[in-house]
């Protein structure tokens, strides 16, 4: 019987269900049957006929090549400076975003900020090399009006970790702060009214009233983005690399872009792409059952 009216429930729905097909296909086809595949970290890739079964052999191998450890470093280094330095910036976005009393000019700063997420990391990357260059860029420009020689950012060792922070930064922070300012908008007038009334100043309002409506989202996101700690960023760190700066920016991803798909190393990037996939199953559990037990709120 419960069956039966699960089924009229989705058949009354179905065009919602039929709407939803290709992100489900999406999410099967990329996401899902990948999984299957990862079984090669195992086996020794044969074009023709069966592939043999080796074990960790490639696991070992991986391990042993001096320059894993550095793209592990770069992949870690690279993941935590945008985690903690990215992370507050879309929450403070949608904190100032609410306190616009003009809502048209609030409406034109959000559409605004989000335009960056819908371009291609080649155009962002073009933007950047224009505004970084060092005979005609913007911010060399600037340097040289108050004095200094101009410095070629992209070609830094020294800058061009900071280089990527900054790119993406301007690319996540309009839409990155949707879901902060859907859960400002969600506060009770009530207790905006409620919260004058006592006397409270705006600052009051935003560190008692505001802020706690925010935690959720802020562990939820939080426990995510520690998930992808391995994810550095292939699409961004390939338009930025350069032989000047590749020691400092090559990372994980690229790694294996470049043993897999250039050098047909197959099962030795499979295992790599999978050592990546399970630190971050493992760092996703820990975070979310740390967080429940600190704070009683998690990712589910």
């Amino acid at each position: 019987m419960k069956a039966y009216s699960k089924l009229n429930r989705i058949w009354a729905d179905k065009m919602l269900y039929l709407m939803l097909l290709p992100c489900l296909a999406y999410f099967v086809i990329f996401h899902v049957w990948p999984i299957i595949g990862m079984k090669l970290a195992f086996y020794e890739y044969r074009i023709l006929g069966d592939h043999v079964y080796v074990g960790f052999k490639y696991f070992r191998e991986l391990f042993s090549t001096p320059i894993f450890s550095n793209v592990l470093a770069n992949t870690l280094i690279i993941s935590a400076m945008k985690m903690f330095l990215i992370f507050p910036i879309p929450i403070l976005f949608a904190l100032m975003l609410n306190e616009f009393a003009n809502g048209k000019f609030r409406k034109a700063v959000q559409v605004v900020s989000y335009l960056p997420h819908f371009l291609s990391w080649v155009v962002i990357a073009g933007i950047w090399f224009e505004f970084l260059s060092p005979s005609t860029g913007a911010v060399n420009e600037l340097i040289k009006a108050l004095g200094f020689p101009p410095q070629d950012f992209l070609t830094d060792k020294g800058s061009i970790r900071w280089v990527l922070i900054a790119s993406e930064a301007w690319r996540s922070i309009g839409w990155d702060s949707i879901i902060f300012l859907a859960a400002i908008m969600g506060v009770s007038p009530s207790l905006y009214e409620a919260a004058y009334v006592d006397g409270a100043t705006r600052w009051h309002i935003v560190t008692r009233v505001v802020l706690p409506h925010l935690y959720v989202p802020m562990v939820t996101i939080f426990i995510l983005n520690v998930g992808f700690i391995m994810n550095a960023g292939l699409d961004q760190v390939l338009n930025f690399t350069n032989d000047s700066v590749n020691s400092q920016i090559d990372i994980i991803d690229t790694y294996v872009y470049r043993v897999g798909l250039i050098n047909g190393q197959y099962s030795f990037a499979t295992a790599a792409n999978l050592f990546k996939s399970l630190i971050g199953v493992v760092l996703v559990l820990s975070t979310h059952f740390i967080s429940k037990k600190l704070t009683s709120k998690g990712a589910w």
